[in-house]
This record gives structure tokens, C-alpha cells and sequence, in this order.
């Protein structure tokens, strides 16, 4: 999760007074910006095609160095060539912010190539693009191929709880959040230190209300990974909306000792000045 999801959940939590209505795909400013493009596309278009959506967007340097990476995998079938040219096309558009046009280039390349690292790679872009994703068209699509692509991975290596973390967070906004959330119970089951798995479950418990669960999943997380600033902030946080002020104040505090970027101290601040 991105600094700047971070402080607008926080600040969402402030304005609101808790996380009854916190979104399980949490949508930074730059999304928020590809969601007035979106209203201007199909949800169709959005999610089946979005190299169309955003090659409007690209320079005329980047279309160009795309152009020629294609032209290279065209003219040598080599893996190699196509595995690097592919690699580097979706750089392009992953460095734009556009991860849906990256995880369609990779996931071509995989099923062309039936190759693991380039599908765990579109898993991962895909997954990206779930976690940003406005349109409701658009979180199922990205939530699906990042399922399809990873769990490839996963299949071939079951130890790969970190892959699990993420397919479990892509059942969560579906229709059938229990088989997300036991997954991720699967995980904490087979390593309790799990980072990943504790910081997901602290989220899904403040999410619901349970606040008293997340500052215990927050406690955990914590005491395996003391410099997950993330998870020392939402424990902070969780201590706040569960009333326990003195513990709240003091980690806040401890927040504020682990950090020198203004929008998280600016963040705490506001939480410092309601206790």
C-alpha cells in the first residue's frame, strides 16, 4: 500500500469517525484522476482493452519505444527477446500508473510462452490495478486475471503464501469475501508471522468494526515486523476508534519517532488534537 493511500485512509477515518465504509480496494489521488477517464469509457472498454484506454496517454518517445519493442518480438520469437521487450513495454506503462496495460502485455507473453515468471509478473501488475480500481466493471476484471495468472504460480509452488495473501485479498470485494478471508486464515495457520497475512486481516477487522481484533492483529504484526510503519500507524489508529486513548496517544507518538514525511506526521497530528 502506497504513502498516500495511507494518509487518506486516515484522513477518510477522521472525517467519518471510523472505517464502517473503508473500501476494500483503497483508491489513491492518481486513480481518483483515472476514474474522471474512466466515466468517459465503457466499462467494457475499461476493463477488456485498456492498452486502447491509455494510449492516448503515453508521450510520443514512449509510443515510439513501444512501437519498437513490438517490432522486435514480431521479428525474433526468441523467449529471451520477447521475455525483455515484453518486460520493458510493460515498464513503460507501469510507470505511468497504468498496470492494466501492463499486466495485459506480460499475460500475453505468458500464455505465449507458458513461462512462470512472466505470469507471476502479470499476476502482480494485475493486482496493481485491482488495488487502484474505481469502476466496479473494472475491480472484478483485474480481480480475476490477477487470480488466473497467480494462482498458476501458486499451483506450481504452494509455498507461496505471498501470492495467497493477494488472490485472498481479490475474494475479499467479490461476492464471496468468507473464501478470502479463510484463505488468509490458511496463511496465519501455516506462519502466524506472516506479514502480509497480519496487516491484511488488521485492515478487514477495522474494515468491519472490530476494533478490539485489530489492535490484536496490529499487536502481532508488529511485534514480528517492528518497522512496518504501516501497521504501527492502523494500530494507532485502531487504539483511537476503539477508545483506548492513552495507548492510542502513545503510539501515535511512536509513529511520529519513526517518520520524517510531512503527510504521515500531518496525518497524526490531526488524530493528536482529538485526544
Amino acid at each position: 500500500m502506497k504513502r498516500s493511500q495511507l494518509i487518506l485512509i486516515a484522513l477518510g477515518v477522521i472525517t467519518i469517525g471510523g472505517l464502517y465504509v473503508l473500501p476494500t480496494v483503497v483508491v489513491d489521488n492518481e486513480s481518483k484522476a483515472d476514474s474522471v477517464s474512466q466515466e468517459n469509457d465503457s466499462a467494457a472498454t475499461s476493463s477488456t482493452d485498456p492498452v486502447a484506454m491509455h494510449e492516448a496517454e503515453l508521450s510520443p518517445d514512449q509510443r515510439l519505444q513501444i512501437n519498437t519493442l513490438k517490432l522486435q518480438i514480431a521479428e525474433n520469437a526468441s523467449k529471451e527477446v520477447v521475455k525483455s521487450s515484453t518486460e520493458e513495454i510493460a515498464a513503460i506503462y507501469q510507470e505511468l500508473g497504468k498496470y492494466d496495460s501492463a499486466g495485459y502485455y506480460l499475460s500475453l507473453a505468458a500464455d505465449q510462452q507458458s513461462d512462470m515468471e512472466l505470469a507471476e509478473e502479470a499476476g502482480n501488475a494485475y493486482y496493481e490495478a485491482f488495488s487502484f480500481a474505481l469502476d466496479p466493471e473494472k475491480v472484478s476484471y483485474t480481480a480475476e486475471q490477477t487470480r488466473k495468472y497467480l494462482n498458476q504460480v501458486l499451483d506450481n509452488d504452494p509455498t507461496r503464501l505471498d501470492l495467497k495473501t493477494k488472490i485472498a485479498m481479490t475474494y475479499v470485494s467479490s461476492s464471496n469475501p468468507m473464501q478470502g478471508i479463510t484463505m488468509l486464515r490458511e496463511v496465519l495457520a501455516e506462519d502466524p508471522s506472516n506479514e502480509d497475512g497480519l496487516f491484511n486481516m488488521g485492515v478487514l477487522s477495522m474494515q468491519s468494526g472490530q476494533y478490539k481484533r485489530a489492535t490484536e492483529r496490529f499487536e502481532e504484526l508488529i511485534q514480528y515486523h517492528p518497522d512496518n510503519l504501516q501497521g504501527q500507524f492502523y494500530l494507532a489508529v485502531s487504539y483511537f476508534e476503539a477508545k483506548q486513548n492513552n495507548k492510542a496517544k502513545a503510539q501515535f507518538e511512536k509513529v511520529k519517532a519513526m517518520t520524517e514525511d510531512e503527510m504521515i506526521l500531518g496525518s497524526v497530528e490531526s488524530y493528536l488534537e482529538k485526544l
